[in-house]
């Protein structure tokens, strides 16, 4: 998936030099506008609006040699339900299957009171759903039912897949997502709301750097800081070979380090996907997450920092979220 105002230009050169692949080409409009019931599809900013931005879109994205077309929906406001369902009415009307319902969702409409409406609103639409996630830093973490009504979401609408995501790609692929989508970087793992300034947890003088056993995210400079007195985990991802997870210090090692997280993420990828989705998935990856929350203890007991490495709320969630709390309708949980 390439994301961006360049997204059909790049498309387009990956088709011309015969990439072969599934291919989603997101303009991601969002970025910039507001869906509203009268206009749930936005038309790029550098163009003169179109007279139908939803079959513009659909046309610009296919004759680039895209997989399937994703919708230029607006940023979906929590508890705009008359945007949302003018979107999926939109849609359903084209009934064309290589349409795919983007939903750029304020995490807000993840809250308890508002989750079972956007149920509601999605279970006419047709075809193929892909969520991403709007707020500022980790969405998930920004209140405690997040989680939940994310697994509720993928649980009750078919054909839900989950974009810009971080960690929650993997849980989302548990859950039984269709598919799902890891940012490459933290501006690509969320939406940020349209007027609203990015906030930035700091500013990134050395790249970010996944440490497996732990299931997150630092940049090289904690690593190597952190492991300065003490032996650094040996990672032996098919990019590392045998490179200890301190060698990421600074922004000359953006490439090897975008290498080694790609690896880490596939044999993630490859785990989960070798179950078949339902509870053992489910299981699987709750297990993973419960492991690499414990190991913090024991990793900063190992470097004798007892705060050194803190566990993220978002790895906790997952490691604490039954298949309870997904169930489909009729199933025994609400």
């Amino acid at each position: 998936m390439i994301s961006g105002p360049k997204a059909l230009r790049k498309a387009s050169e990956l088709r011309y030099e015969d990439f072969s692949g599934v291919l989603i080409a997101d303009p991601a409009l969002y970025e910039d506008g507001v869906a509203t019931a009268e206009e749930p599809f936005l038309s790029r900013s550098d163009e003169l609006p179109a007279a139908d931005p939803l079959g513009q879109a659909v046309q610009d994205q296919l004759a680039v040699g895209a997989t399937a077309a994703l919708t230029p929906t607006g940023y979906l406001r929590a508890g705009d339900t008359a945007a949302v369902r003018a979107a999926v009415r939109d849609v359903a009307a084209r009934e064309d299957l290589r349409i795919v319902l983007a939903l750029p969702i304020d995490v807000g409409w993840l809250r308890s009171d508002l989750v079972g409406r956007l149920v509601e609103e999605l279970g006419p639409a047709p075809g193929m759903k892909a969520i991403m996630l709007g707020g500022q830093l980790d969405p998930l973490a920004s209140f405690p039912e997040a989680l939940t009504g994310l697994a509720r979401v993928l649980a009750q609408v078919p054909g839900t897949a989950l974009l810009r995501a971080d960690l929650a790609a993997f849980g989302a692929l548990a859950r039984g997502a269709a598919f799902a989508a890891y940012g490459l970087s933290g501006r690509f793992r969320h939406v940020v709301p349209p007027g609203e300034p990015a906030k930035s947890s700091g500013f990134a003088d050395s790249p970010a750097v996944l440490f497996p056993e732990l299931m997150a995210l630092f940049l090289g400079k904690t690593l190597a800081r952190r492991f300065a007195a003490a032996h650094a985990p040996v990672c032996e991802c098919a990019a590392c070979g045998r490179r200890t997870l301190d060698s990421f210090p600074s922004n000359r090692d953006v490439r090897p380090a975008a290498q080694h997280n790609t690896a880490v993420l596939m044999s993630w990828q490859q785990t989960l996907q070798s179950l078949a989705a339902g509870p053992a998935r489910q299981r699987r990856w709750q297990e993973c997450c419960r492991a690499a929350v414990e190991r913090y203890a024991l990793v900063n007991a190992a470097i004798r920092q007892p705060n050194g490495f803190k566990v993220q709320p978002q790895l906790l969630r997952w490691s604490l979220l039954d298949a309870a709390d997904s169930a489909p309708a009729g199933a025994g949980a609400d």
